[in-house]
């Protein structure tokens, strides 16, 4: 059983920068792979970043290169999604999930356990 909460989201303006932090708990944290997706109004959920448990693999979806960054501390049990360069579409609920998988998988229905959510607001 892995248990997340999310933290760090807010409002900021165009251009700026925010750094999410999900904490974990449970045994097998540093063996997950860990991914960041986010759901706006109205719009299914999508995949941000992953991260293998060692940090040897990482995704990132097209919109989101060069501008957001994933990293993970697994002796602090944690995950975070360092965003850059924020824009008004990326204004969404941002969850992170875990998933026993090997790979930086991207589909959700590989995520065992999600997070609440934190809202993250980008205004123009």
């Amino acid at each position: 059983q892995v248990q997340l909460v999310e933290s760090g989201g807010g409002l900021v303006q165009a251009g700026g920068s925010l750094r999410l932090s999900c904490a974990a708990s449970g045994r097998t944290f540093s063996k997950n792979t860990m991914g960041w997706f986010r759901q706006a109004p109205g719009k299914g959920r999508e995949i941000v970043a992953a991260i293998t448990w060692n940090g040897s693999e990482k995704y990132y979806t097209d919109s989101v290169k060069g501008r957001f960054a994933i990293s993970r501390d697994n002796a602090k049990n944690t995950v975070y999604l360092q965003m850059n360069s924020l824009k008004p579409e990326d204004t969404a609920v941002y969850y992170c999930a875990a998933a026993q998988s090997d790979y930086a998988t991207i589909f959700t229905s590989n995520y065992d356990y999600w997070g609440q959510g934190t809202q993250v607001t980008v205004s123009s």
